[in-house]
């Protein structure tokens, strides 16, 4: 049986590859610093956050309606819709699409929901070669990894990587230059826009009252997509509802801000069905694939805001645990402080009941968030059902039987922070600790100084009259 590495593990791993930090450290400070910026062009951006949370938040409240209604405006204009319960049946209408148009190649535009069902597995082992045309992902696609954030998909890679990778699987020159990669990119994915007969595409906004489907890219690819191949389908989570095109403009004006500090990003593509009589491009057959995979049973739990998610990442890009592991430490498909909620909920890595605790609850990513997620007492929560079901490692409650024994007694409590004092002391240097002993090893050895305990306490400085 194959022991698959833990979060500590695949953290340490991380904190070890210096190359990797400088690259994550490097990107997510830029993004977070020109999110900021784009925030404070809006005229006031916490009233526009609150918009988005009570639009999210009635959504939900009614998704039964709005789903309803979207549906009847996709069969209305020739949209095919499927409904799968799973990520298994989502991947199964996919595959079942392909088949019935006899699809053998495929283009797909960047998706994490596809990257949540393993879509691309699963189109491999049914015999249909597809193309990931987002640059970083195809980047990855050639490389055999996966994407380490949910915007920026090869961040934990500095640009002689992606160098390196080009030349190695498309057997061109190593060229350290981004603006000749892309001009390689386009040339080979070209070839793949013309010859594909499926495109596959995510879905950054549903709209209820018109059926139409938002896409929004900065490279053109999910344009790409959409325009030649003659099947497009759009795979979305049922959450990605919103009532009206206004609720949508909404949604677009924080997104592009939060995600890459646009004020609208460079291809923000609305669908309405596929392509009518007279018009000149466009796919001929439309299918929308809905997907549950346990979203439902968010929605029904006490973690339901987790849905609000806009896949924006500005949580990601200000987390001080993200910066310092990057994305795969978390092991899930879904990274970050949002990872850490949703990958247990949807059950994504061996190991995700370990993961709401891998957060220093700092609060920034909810200062982040454009629609205001409380990811913080989200966290919290969550660890408190898992203390109700006795999760978690065994060590903990005794810990804290332990110090609430000391605690009870003024005279072990004073004796214990005469023993911390003098072991601590020692090891400081300009009042903290860089590596502590055990039981406090593991907090220093994660990145992290330990502040020093004074030299009095508050007692004695009391008795001395100091306070």
């Amino acid at each position: 049986m194959t022991v698959l590495p833990t979060f500590r593990q695949r953290a340490a791993e991380a904190l070890a590859d210096q190359r990797l930090r400088l690259a994550i450290l490097d990107a997510t400070t830029q993004r977070d610093a020109k999110r900021r910026a784009a925030w404070r062009d809006l005229p006031d951006v916490q009233a526009l956050r609150l918009l988005a949370r009570q639009i999210k938040d009635h959504t939900l409240d009614n998704l039964d309606h709005y789903l309803n209604q979207f549906i009847d405006n996709l069969r209305r204009l020739g949209v095919e819709i499927h409904l799968a319960s799973s990520a298994d049946d989502a991947n199964a209408a996919v595959v079942a699409i392909a088949r019935q148009f006899h699809c053998t190649d495929a283009v797909k535009a960047k998706s994490m929901l596809t990257e949540e069902t393993h879509l691309n597995r699963a189109l491999l082992d049914a015999g249909i070669n597809v193309v990931e045309t987002d640059l970083g992902e195809f980047l990855l696609q050639l490389d055999d990894d996966r994407p380490s954030h949910l915007t920026c998909p090869a961040v934990h890679k500095d640009l002689d990587a992606c160098a390196e990778t080009f030349a190695r699987k498309l057997d061109v020159p190593f060229v350290a230059d981004p603006h000749a990669l892309v001009a390689i990119a386009r040339k080979t994915m070209r070839d793949k826009f013309r010859s594909a007969t499926l495109a596959i595409t995510g879905v950054n906004c549903a709209v209820a009252e018109s059926g139409t489907i938002v896409l929004v890219m900065n490279e053109g690819n999910g344009r790409f997509c959409t325009l030649a191949p003659r099947v497009h389908v759009a795979m979305m989570g049922l959450e990605k509802i919103v009532p009206s095109l206004a609720d949508a403009a909404v949604m677009l004006k924080l997104l592009g801000r939060s995600a890459t500090a646009q004020r609208l990003t460079v291809d923000t593509h609305f669908i309405t069905g596929p392509r009518r009589d007279g018009e000149l491009d466009g796919a001929s057959h439309m299918h929308v694939v809905i997907v549950d995979a346990g979203r439902s049973d968010i929605l029904a739990g006490t973690h339901r805001h987790v849905l609000r998610c806009i896949r924006c990442a500005a949580c990601l890009n200000i987390c001080p645990v993200y910066r310092s592991v990057g994305g795969h430490a978390y092991g899930g498909v879904y990274p970050g402080p949002i990872g850490k909620l949703l990958t247990p909920l949807l059950a994504g890595a061996p190991d995700a009941e370990t993961l709401p605790h891998a957060s220093t609850l700092c609060g920034a990513c909810y200062e982040a968030c454009p629609v205001m997620i409380d990811i913080p007492q989200l966290l919290i929560e969550m660890r408190r059902d898992q203390a109700a079901r006795r999760r978690g490692p065994r060590w903990k409650p005794r810990l804290i039987r332990w110090a609430m024994w000391l605690a009870r007694s003024p005279r072990r409590f004073v004796l214990t922070q005469r023993i911390v004092r003098r072991l601590l002391r020692p090891r400081s240097a300009d009042e903290w600790i860089s590596r502590a002993p055990p039981p406090l090893a593991g907090w220093t050895r994660a990145q992290r100084d330990l502040p020093a305990p004074p030299p009095k306490s508050f007692r004695q400085l009391w008795k001395e009259g100091r306070i």
